[in-house]
């Protein structure tokens, strides 16, 4: 996951709103978003490759996300899976702020990460680049792939695009079109992340399309108590639209 905008107790109809963009090779096998089997209750795409998830939420109103840390210098190989941080919260009855505190106690754990957690009373945040857990005031919030708020193009344009959206009645339309844009940033405005300056243009959309990476599905989630509304819309190497998948809860 690449980019995640949140909207926390700002639209009138939903303590929650997420816009969020998975990025990854379209080699690595995925499942699309689905109520897991054998599991109580739990709603997400699947990594196939190791087995957790990027998004994912439960019918008693838990939701988190994890996107990575660019950073190439500082990858381990024998890293555990960014994809547990997820499932662990989402299997789990500790509040989020109690498990925020959890992961930052073994943060050496993984590679680069940020983690947002959501209980239904609060919303939080721990990342590698900002170990000490956070609880989230309410208002408009962005992670790509560096800390919380980071001014990356993608998260100052894509927070300015989604504040837009959570000011109408139905967000679901224009929470779609601030995860669509494909603009490269100019070169003045991009991070440096140790990956050089083409690469850095073409990571920089919001919706990223290079050959064999890209973004891979889009998703939007509203969350009140445990009401939840989630679409999920997954994408092809070329860009285009591939399918479509909407729960209701």
């Amino acid at each position: 996951m690449c980019l995640v905008l949140l909207g926390w107790r700002v639209h009138p109809a939903w303590d929650l709103v997420v816009g969020a963009n998975r990025d990854e090779f379209h080699a690595r096998p995925t499942t699309p978003a689905h109520w897991w089997p054998g599991e109580d209750g739990l709603l997400a795409g699947r990594d196939l490759e190791a087995g957790g998830t990027w998004l994912g939420l439960t019918r008693e109103g838990r939701f988190a996300a994890v996107t990575n840390v660019r950073d190439p210098g500082s990858r381990r190989a024998d890293a555990r899976s960014r994809g547990e941080l997820t499932l662990e919260f989402l299997r789990g009855s500790a509040s989020a702020r109690e498990h925020a505190a959890a992961v930052a106690a073994r943060i050496g754990q993984w590679n680069g990460f940020n983690l947002v957690l959501g209980d239904g009373e609060e919303l939080c945040y721990v990342g590698t680049q900002a170990p000490q857990p956070r609880v989230l005031a309410p208002g408009i919030h962005g992670i790509a792939n560096a800390a919380l708020d980071t001014p990356w193009p993608k998260v100052v344009d894509g927070k300015a695009e989604f504040a837009v959206a959570l000011g109408r009645v139905e967000p679901e339309p224009g929470v779609f079109d601030a995860l669509g844009d494909r603009r490269i940033a100019p070169d003045e405005r991009l991070p440096d992340t140790g990956v050089g300056i083409e690469r850095e243009r073409a990571l920089s959309p919001r919706f990223v399309r290079t050959p064999g990476y890209g973004t891979r599905c889009s998703t939007y989630l509203a969350l009140r108590g445990r009401r939840a509304r989630f679409c999920e819309r997954n994408w092809r190497p070329s860009g285009a639209l591939m399918e479509e998948r909407r729960f209701e809860s």
